[in-house]
């Protein structure tokens, strides 16, 4: 084979070459992750990180903007301005999820399924793991849930109250999971047709029932109850918004 052929014969695959400001949001991503940039620390300056890594204001500027985006800094302007740094914590978690599930408009079914699947398991660990003052949040919950007028005062009362089994779970991926779950039936389950006065007597009892569990620290009991609530809640509300499709498709 001579020279000729096999310089012919060579062949490159084309090659993804990532931005600037990519690398450098990675590199600074990856030390914040690491904890070698404590929460609350400032970033240096943009002038001193145009110095420091040589790259242009504009991609350094970007570069922080991903991070931004990402919770992972703060920008402060003004005199006392800056990059500063941030540690992901439940809203994150939340902030991803609930895209995800209003962008791709996953199903309620498949939103109570998930519930189905980890709202057992933050009940038991809340039975086992919760305070005086998160088990109080719960019991306020409850009163506000009985007293509700309105649909909005029932169901940010019953957001707060699962919310507030994640929270004293002490798990917080279970916690940011929780959240974004409950602002999603709260967005889907806002009209009067489908939350009706059988369902949210259903709900009242349950809650109390599993809050009464995590009061006297019954792990297996909290998670029993919190399973029996879960699926009679979505059951009861899935035959409402049957009814309610039906009423619509007849008129």
């Amino acid at each position: 084979m001579t020279a000729e052929d096999t310089q012919t014969a060579i062949r490159l695959s084309p090659m993804a070459v990532p931005k600037a400001s990519d690398v450098l949001a990675t590199e600074i991503r990856e030390r914040i992750l690491s904890g070698e940039f404590a929460e609350g620390s400032a970033l240096p300056p943009e002038r001193e990180l145009v110095l420091q890594t040589k790259m242009s204001r504009t991609t350094v500027r970007e570069a922080l903007r991903i991070l931004e985006v990402q919770g992972l800094v703060r920008i402060k302007t003004g005199r006392a301005g800056g990059a500063f740094v941030c540690k992901p914590g439940e809203d994150s978690v939340a902030d991803s999820l609930e895209l995800l599930i209003r962008g791709r408009q996953i199903r309620l079914t498949s939103v109570h399924e998930t519930r189905e699947a980890i709202e057992p398991a933050c009940a038991r660990l809340a039975a086992v793991n919760r305070t005086a003052g998160e088990l109080g949040v719960l019991e306020k919950a409850n009163e506000t849930i009985a007293a509700a007028k309105t649909l909005e005062e029932f169901l940010q009362a019953n957001v707060d109250w699962h919310v507030g089994v994640a929270i004293a779970s002490h798990n917080e991926i279970l916690t940011g999971v929780m959240i974004a779950l409950s602002r999603a039936i709260y967005t889907t389950t806002n009209n009067e047709g489908f939350v009706n006065d059988e369902v949210r007597a259903l709900a009242t009892r349950a809650h109390r029932s599993v809050t009464r569990a995590i009061k006297e620290k019954d792990a297996d009991a909290a998670a029993r109850r919190m399973t029996r609530h879960v699926h009679s809640y979505a059951a009861a509300a899935l035959e409402v918004d049957d009814r309610v499709a039906i009423a619509v498709d007849q008129d």
